[in-house]
């Protein structure tokens, strides 16, 4: 054979080899490649606005261990937010300052199976402002002619506005403190309204009293007045990450979100 013929059929059957080896070895790296990043997440999470500064600190915590994930809170009375999701709102996740709530969207069908929980436990209490003269030892006492106007929550949706209601129902004076009352979107407008003197007072929950430096507590409201503050929390069935939310409600019921809510003044279950 031609030396010439013959180093050229060496140089194909080089070339053959060469791209078999080549298409085999890119089914090996397919098969060697590192598993698809998990899929960016923005969970959306509807809370009771009692629950704003203790829900920022487990943000911090959750994405410094879910890189993939963002937390966007939605924060308001539980009536508006219960009142969005069954409009068709987006949320991932449900904490409501009240029963009433859930038990309403629980009613509907729009939680999804097996995730609603009991989470925190609440007090309701009398603030003023710091530097007030007022003399409020218990909450009849809002009934003192230098009281001139007490802020409520609105009792329709937002739940310590209800349990306002209840303890001055029990104490039978409901009537005349609603000739003083001026009523708040939710429980921390209640709260700036007696911070910058424009209530003489306010209900609020402990856990708000506790996070504001200009009220203080004057009064904290017996037990058996009102019906036991719970907070419970749920995953709705129409979630659209579904899985994420789950970890997410897994995750504030953990030893650690359970510290970061005690910190606030809440009580866990």
């Amino acid at each position: 054979m031609n030396l010439n013929i013959k180093k050229m059929l060496t140089v194909a059957v080089a070339s053959t080899a060469l791209l078999a080896a080549g298409c085999g070895g890119g089914g090996n790296k397919a098969a060697d490649a590192p598993k698809k990043a998990a899929e960016n997440v923005e969970l959306q999470v509807s809370a009771a606005a009692s629950l704003t500064d203790a829900m920022k600190d487990l943000a911090t915590m959750y994405e410094k261990d879910h890189s993939n994930v963002k937390l966007v809170y939605n924060f308001g009375s539980s009536g508006a937010l219960q009142q969005a999701i069954e409009n068709g709102g987006a949320a991932d996740v449900f904490v409501s300052a009240a029963q009433k709530q859930m038990n309403a969207l629980d009613e509907k069908k729009l939680l999804a199976d097996g995730t609603r929980v009991d989470l925190l436990i609440n007090d309701v209490v009398l603030i003023t402002a710091k530097d007030s003269k007022l003399n409020l030892p218990d909450f009849k006492a809002v009934l003192d002619p230098a009281v001139k106007h007490i802020a409520l929550g609105e009792p329709k949706g937002v739940p310590v506005g209800q349990y306002s209601e209840e303890v001055f129902t029990k104490l039978g004076i409901l009537d005349q403190v609603k000739e003083r009352a001026v009523y708040g979107s939710d429980v921390r407008q209640v709260l700036a309204w007696v911070e910058t003197g424009d209530a003489d007072c306010g209900v609020v929950y402990a856990t708000d009293a506790a996070v504001s430096d200009k009220v203080k507590v004057a009064a904290v409201a017996p037990a058996d007045t009102h019906k036991p503050i719970v907070y419970p929390a749920a995953v709705l069935k129409d979630a659209p990450h579904m899985e994420a939310a789950k970890e997410f409600l897994t995750f504030i019921q953990s030893d650690a979100a359970k510290e970061v809510f005690k910190k606030y003044g809440f009580t866990v279950k």
